[in-house]
């Protein structure tokens, strides 16, 4: 198996997506995660730039990383200076990485209209940065930064930056489509002609303006390339950067390139999951391989193929990249889906179980009314131990009532909650404060059941949609789901109500009822 090294960008040109903003724990977290997972190299962050990012390389001198290599980024020494004079230079340094990543510029307008300066000076800043950090024993990554669009305006000139860079001894070329418009056939054409050309090996770095950040990594791969660069869940600036949990698995799965481990390709789905969570952004669901959809069935002959035979409508194993098999519930699965949710409660029913035609008849009804199973299994699994018989409580909420006040004097709203919980022959009440009516009632539900169940400690939410279900007035039915987690399982549950405090009540309340019934069911285990 041939082997692709693979640069992670997640913690800096990642960093720079919208709504993402990491602290230093979370940096932290994050470097060890990829670093389990058998990430190369993890580029982290420019510590000429912030403060925040000093702080890392100075907190990361304290943690030993059992595979990947750390990479300070940054630029070329500046315009008319000399290289032992440039503080960014000097910060490189003393961010004392193994390596380096320095881009530069390959695209002669960007070197006449950007950093205003000659076509002979950007190659000389090209030279005397690689030169200077390689005297200094360090590993040189080279970004050539826009180099797609420069190579096709002019290519004499951005071939000339490469090889400064190749001359002055850098490690690795990377070819870098900043701007995320070239195309495949662009990738592979130019990718070829240049492994041919050049002794470094080639790299390659694409962003997902066009929507083919990651067809474009593979066909550079194709064309020679043996290191890629992206971050894993896809984000970065503008429409995010090449999404290198879904390029490891094709490159390594399709392929047969080793990319990471072959015993970690089944991490894939965990790692994707905890990244997300640490980077506070909900893991898109239909993301390749490690998105919750990515293995999802809802058609009844879709469902009905799966259960006859698996790869009818799978192109890989979920488990191979640690992901999971769902059905979908709703009127359209058929008895095999529910009867298949049906027996991970109760294996006596059988499909000709007038049971499971109840179940399927009171489906459709709720669906009817505005519930929604397919993206919230959880409810429906409640939903089929109450008509069973199977359901026993852990608590019942009693009475709950919420405060909304705005304050004179800023102006805002706030909000607190009042809740009365009984669980067993015992009463506790309760109140708390929260941004919101709805985040009030979470924070006390939570706090009164953490009396009674220790275990709801790690128990938090980490989604929350509102959706106004056929409704032209204020007084329209609305359809809550809540995504929660307790670190290590995601799940999902629905309320619907005309009022969005009874329905977001009624799915937060089945989503504590679910984390204790599955802990239960563990715990028997």
């Amino acid at each position: 198996m041939q082997k692709i090294q693979i640069f992670d960008s997640s913690l800096r040109d990642g960093a720079q997506g919208s709504g993402i903003s990491y602290s230093l724990d979370d940096k932290i977290k994050i470097t060890k995660e990829l670093d389990r997972l058998g990430i190369d190299y993890i580029e982290a962050g420019n510590p000429g730039s912030n403060i925040k990012d000093r702080e890392y390389f100075d907190a990361m001198r304290q943690c030993e990383l059992k595979h990947a290599t750390l990479v300070a980024f940054g630029s070329t020494r500046r315009k008319n200076i000399q290289v032992e004079e440039d503080k960014n230079v000097h910060d490189l340094l003393s961010a004392d990485t193994k390596a380096i990543s320095i881009f530069g510029k390959s695209w002669d307008y960007h070197v006449k209209n950007v950093i205003c300066t000659s076509l002979e000076e950007n190659i000389n800043m090209i030279y005397d940065t690689i030169s200077y950090l390689k005297n200094k024993g360090k590993e040189v990554i080279f970004d050539a930064e826009h180099f797609f669009d420069g190579y096709k305006a002019n290519p004499e000139y951005a071939l000339e930056s490469l090889k400064a860079a190749e001359r002055a001894g850098a490690d690795y070329l990377v070819l870098c489509d900043t701007n995320g418009g070239c195309f495949p056939n662009e990738i592979y054409s130019i990718v070829k002609d240049l492994v041919s050309t050049l002794k470094v090996p080639i790299g390659i770095h694409c962003h997902n303006d066009s929507g083919v950040a990651v067809a474009n990594s593979m066909l550079a791969v194709k064309g020679g390339a043996s290191h890629v660069q992206g971050t894993f869940l896809g984000i970065g600036e503008r429409c995010g950067n090449a999404n290198l949990s879904t390029i490891i698995s094709n490159l390594q799965i399709k392929w047969g390139y080793e990319c990471i481990s072959a015993d970690k390709v089944s991490e894939l789905t965990p790692s994707a999951r905890y990244i997300a969570e640490i980077s506070n952004i909900p893991l898109d669901h239909s993301m390749p391989y490690v998105g919750a959809n990515a293995f999802a069935h809802k058609g009844g002959m879709h469902i009905d193929g799966i259960m006859k035979a698996k790869g009818s409508f799978e192109h890989v194993e979920p488990e191979v990249v640690g992901n999971t098999r769902r059905f979908l519930m709703s009127e359209v699965s058929g008895k095999n889906t529910v009867i298949n949710r049906i027996n991970k409660v109760d294996y006596s029913i059988t499909k000709e179980s007038p049971e499971t035609a109840e179940i399927v008849e009171l489906l459709k009804t709720l669906e009817a009314d505005g519930y929604q199973f397919e993206g919230a299994e959880a409810s429906f699994e409640l939903v089929i131990r109450k008509h069973l018989g199977l359901y026993k409580p852990f608590f019942k909420l009693e009475y709950y009532k919420i405060i909304e006040e705005a304050t004179e004097s800023n102006g805002h709203c706030t909000a607190s909650a009042m809740v009365k919980v009984s669980v067993n022959d015992k009463t506790e009440m309760t109140a708390a404060e929260g941004n919101g009516p709805v985040n009030a009632i979470d924070k006390a539900i939570r706090k009164v059941l953490g009396l009674f169940y220790s275990n709801l400690k790690e128990f938090h939410l980490s989604d929350y949609k509102v959706r106004v279900l056929d409704g032209t007035n204020t007084g329209a039915k609305v359809r809550v789901l809540i995504e929660s987690t307790d670190g290590e399982d995601y799940w999902t549950t629905v309320g619907v109500s005309t009022n969005i405090i009874e329905a977001s009540v009624n799915a937060l309340v089945d989503s504590i009822d679910y984390k204790l019934i599955k802990d239960q069911k563990i715990k028997s285990k």
